[in-house]
């Protein structure tokens, strides 16, 4: 066997995939080649003679797969939406994918934003490196600790939109390391889970109105698109924040940038963006009360890490004639 690997994937993977099969490794990060175009992937799958292909963002369709002689499909993501499922289905091709595997990172990037909000460092960090602001006198000196006066965390209310494996860690990190009070709208919760961080399952209009903090953590779906718009924005506090890792779909852009400006509410932390990559011309990076990160939440080493193994565990378990864990079409295991 030989495997493909355009996604980025860490040594302990390879190490263990190279027991059972030849790879050739090209990071997709280090060569800038996305496989859309299925002529392409054919033509490289081909020239490789790969029957295992793992990858992050390539597209897999139905051409691809009819045309190429794969056995096997690992796909470093949370949901394998670049994966034709029903032509793999029909090739008995099993597709390995490695859900929630950057949940804890962009659980603590939420909790970043937050803390980076509530003590102003974004405006405090721009102001200083602008080189004009000195504290030369004792009237500056209280002026500053005035202007740059902050919030603690502790026993604030959070209202979390979306209570799967990100809001849930979220949460987790904020009743225990901050004593939060927690709000939870999710119609597809699961109360276990609420009750391990005494939170309190609400609907969207009372977690708007009562919120210190509303953060987003939840899927694209035909219920979430613009879930959040300039009505639902009216309805938080003016000292609330908002926080959106999630996905920019959820949310009305227009109606956010205007609160923000106009300081209809106090300020926000955002991972996300209608229009991607984000770059310094961003719009919200005209707002001192904005943190703005470029869709980074779940980009760290640990991440890399885990989908690594989780994607290598399962094809050995696989090849191996075990159950595996992580298998999104398991029809095809059937004898």
């Amino acid at each position: 066997m030989k495997a493909l690997i355009t996604a980025p994937f860490h040594e302990s993977g390879l190490e263990i995939l190279q027991k059972y099969m030849d790879i050739k490794y090209e990071n997709w990060r280090e060569t800038n080649v996305l496989y859309e175009n299925p002529e392409d992937y054919i033509e490289k799958i081909r020239k490789e003679e790969a029957d295992v292909l793992i990858t992050e963002g390539d597209e897999i369709d139905k051409e691809v797969i009819n045309s190429c002689d794969i056995k096997i499909i690992g796909v470093c993501r949370g949901d394998p939406v670049n994966v034709d499922l029903k032509a793999a289905i029909d090739k008995r091709v099993p597709v390995f994918y490695t859900p929630h595997r950057n949940a804890d990172a962009v659980a603590d990037l939420t909790v970043a934003l937050i803390l980076s909000q509530l003590r102003h460092l974004t405006e405090i960090d721009r102001t200083l490196k602008l080189g004009d602001f000195f504290v030369d006198t004792a009237e500056a000196l209280t002026q500053m600790f005035e202007r740059f006066k902050g919030s603690e965390l502790g026993g604030r209310t959070v209202g979390i939109i979306g209570f799967g494996a990100i809001g849930y860690r979220v949460a987790k990190r904020l009743k225990n390391g901050f004593g939060s009070k927690i709000l939870v709208y999710d119609p597809y919760v699961d109360k276990k889970l609420v009750e391990e961080v005494d939170g309190k399952i609400v609907d969207l209009h009372t977690l708007l109105r009562e919120s210190d903090i509303v953060t987003i953590h939840a899927k694209v779906t035909e219920e979430t698109i613009d879930m959040i718009g300039k009505e639902e924005i009216e309805m938080m506090k003016p000292t609330a924040y908002f926080f959106n890792t999630a996905r920019a779909a959820i949310v009305d852009e227009d109606a956010l940038f205007d609160a923000l400006k106009n300081k209809r509410i106090a300020g926000a932390g955002l991972d996300v963006f209608g229009v991607e990559p984000v770059d310094s011309d961003n719009r919200f990076l005209e707002l001192d009360n904005v943190t703005v990160t470029p869709h980074i939440g779940g980009m760290t080493i640990e991440t890399e890490i885990r989908h690594s193994m989780m994607i290598a565990e399962d094809i050995e378990r696989y090849l191996r004639g075990e159950k595996p864990r992580f298998i999104k079409n398991p029809e095809v295991l059937k004898k």
